[in-house]
């Protein structure tokens, strides 16, 4: 080895350093920097290495790093974060010294001092480059049936019925956001349920942070002018308290939409407010149909409600601004999400026409009554105070049942998990639904076993007419009590018997934004036997898909329960209107 001098020396007395403090002992640093074992011990002992405080070890390990950040041309993001969290760990630590120095606890945490200006950020707050940022990001992202949207913000009520999966709430949900930062006040969003509700909040959280870096906390999210972003249901209580711009998703599938109506639109009664209201059709029937037709007024506007008259958007007699998208006029305007081919193949006549080209259901031959229905929606997140749905065991030691349904081909199956009452009298409760899509048999029977593990499964019954019988010899592997309900007349009737007996006396729940339960168990209807001597049930299907799957699988978990036992319960579950924040 050979003597080394000024100023490879000192860098090489410094590397000595930091490698004694990561875990070297003065041998193996001699032999790794090639420095007599004489000179590192002569180190150790003069700059005092094994009595250097914890603070001093980590803060040259910091400036270590820092300094090797700083000089590399072309970082990355990611390297710029770690520059930023590494400058924060040195403030923290040179508190520490400054600590030990003085011994003044004002000198380790100075925002507990009094003498001293607590200076974090304020909580949701947005500077002007970010607000910059997520107006960029706002405008490059829309569609042209979305600028439309935008063009007709200054109208005080806005009307949209529109297909399925063409970005509203998405569209909506960042509208608001750029109106509040940007000093248009506060924003309120009213869903069927306040899982549904979240669906905003979740848009927002994500729109904030992937264009503008900005980290959105609270529910509701109160910015620091005090503009709110406020998420309700229809079953919130303080609603009224409120005021600001409302944003009403789904309105077709409110359950007493008149009523939630005459409450929202009060939180909107200052003209500075609009109102937004937006949905895919449900049925003519539904209390929302006379507001979107202009009727219900003392004197009502004659209002031309067609496709064709509203497919651009126009303000009609009633000074409401209304439009009707369809999947269609979506493509046309730029959005290239759909394969209409494809969903014209998955969808049966019915289903396409409602879901996608804005066609109210027809569902007077319905055997479910479709406001029995919306009565079985429920603020699944308020009401079910022993339900989490993200945790490990959602229902506890609760039982549930599970019901498959399998479709006319393998790629499409739903399954609908049930919570038995445990008092006589309480309701049935689904508190999950799955639905799989080109997926084969294997995958799908893993997917119930996943099941299995996180609840406290008591049966499980599967269609076996068909194609079901797959996944039925897979699951009996894992659970060998599993039930074949094999499809006739009498199995059908007393499918459809059971399931309307408890939506007729709402003993039935489901969270209130299920609107695609709601739609198959409307598509259920009362017809004969191919050899017309017998009355059965059915839903229409096509050779390429199935109908009416996840109303199926609803019934399929309650064969648990015999019919007698549903039928000599009594009462309701019968729940008033008030509105949960």
């Amino acid at each position: 080895m050979t003597q080394v001098a000024s100023p490879v020396r000192a860098s090489l007395r410094l590397q000595a350093r930091q490698m004694y403090w990561r875990g070297y002992n003065y041998r193996e640093i001699s032999r790794e920097l090639e420095v007599p074992y004489t000179t590192v011990a002569s180190w150790g002992k003069r700059d005092a290495w094994d009595e250097s405080p914890v603070a001093q070890r980590i803060g040259a390990h910091l400036d270590a790093r820092l300094c090797q950040l700083i000089a590399k041309p072309n970082k990355t993001n990611g390297e710029y974060k770690e520059i930023d969290q590494l400058m924060r760990q040195t403030e923290r630590v040179a508190r520490i010294e400054h600590y030990r120095d003085t011994g003044k606890p004002s000198h380790l945490n100075p925002r507990r001092s009094g003498n001293h200006i607590d200076k974090r950020t304020p909580k949701n707050q947005i500077g002007q480059d970010a607000i910059e940022k997520l107006k960029e990001a706002f405008e490059d992202s829309l569609f042209d049936y979305q600028r439309g949207w935008l063009q007709a913000k200054s109208h005080r009520i806005r009307n949209v019925i529109k297909s399925r999966q063409i970005g509203a709430t998405w569209y909506f949900a960042r509208e608001a956001l750029i109106d509040a930062v940007t000093g248009g006040g506060n924003q309120i969003f009213l869903s069927a349920s306040r899982a549904q509700a979240e669906v905003f909040r979740a848009y927002i959280v994500q729109f904030a942070r992937e264009a503008a870096d900005v980290e959105l906390k609270g529910n509701p999210i109160v910015l620091p002018d005090g503009t709110g972003l406020y998420f309700l249901s229809t079953s919130s209580r303080t609603a009224q308290s409120y005021h600001g711009h409302i944003y009403m998703d789904e309105y077709f599938w409110i359950p007493r939409f008149a009523e939630f109506r005459k409450v929202a639109s009060g939180m909107a009664m200052h003209r500075q407010w609009r109102q937004t209201y937006f949905s895919t059709p449900s049925s003519i029937l539904h209390e929302a149909y006379a507001f979107w037709a202009g009727k219900g007024k003392k004197q009502d506007a004659e209002i031309d409600t067609t496709h064709a008259a509203l497919q651009a958007g126009r303000v009609c007699e009633d000074a409401q601004w209304r439009q009707m998208v369809d999947v269609e006029d979506a493509i046309a305007g730029g959005c290239d999400l759909f394969d209409l081919e494809q969903l014209r193949q998955e969808y049966t006549e019915e289903d396409f026409a409602n879901l996608l080209m804005c066609e109210f259901i027809d569902d007077t031959a319905s055997v479910f009554g479709f406001d029995e229905l919306l009565a079985c929606g429920v603020d699944s997140i308020v009401l079910w105070k022993d339900f989490a749905r993200s945790a490990p065991r959602p229902l506890k030691d609760g039982p549930v049942w599970l019901g498959y349904d399998p479709s006319r081909t393998r790629d499409n199956a739903s399954l609908v998990i049930v919570a038995p009452p445990v008092v006589t009298g309480a309701p049935y409760r689904a508190l999950e639904k799955y639905e799989w899509k080109h997926t084969d048999f294997v995958a799908q029977a893993d997917a119930i076993r996943r099941i299995t593990e996180r609840y406290n499964v008591q049966f499980i019954g599967i269609d076996t007419t068909g194609i079901g019988m797959g996944v039925f010899d897979l699951v009996k592997n894992f659970y060998p009590g599993v039930t074949k309900i094999n499809y006739s007349p009498e199995v059908k009737s007393r499918l459809v018997i059971r399931a309307k007996e408890l939506v007729r006396s709402r003993r039935l729940q489901w969270d209130g934004g299920w609107n695609d339960l709601v739609r198959a168990l409307l598509a259920i209807r009362r017809t004969t036997t191919a050899s017309g001597n017998a009355v059965t049930f059915a839903a229409a299907r096509s050779a390429q898909s199935g109908h009416a799957d996840l109303g199926w699988a609803l019934m399929h978990a309650l064969e648990a329960q015999p019919l007698r036992a549903i039928s000599d319960q009594s009462g309701s579950n019968q729940t008033s209107f008030m509105m949960i924040a």
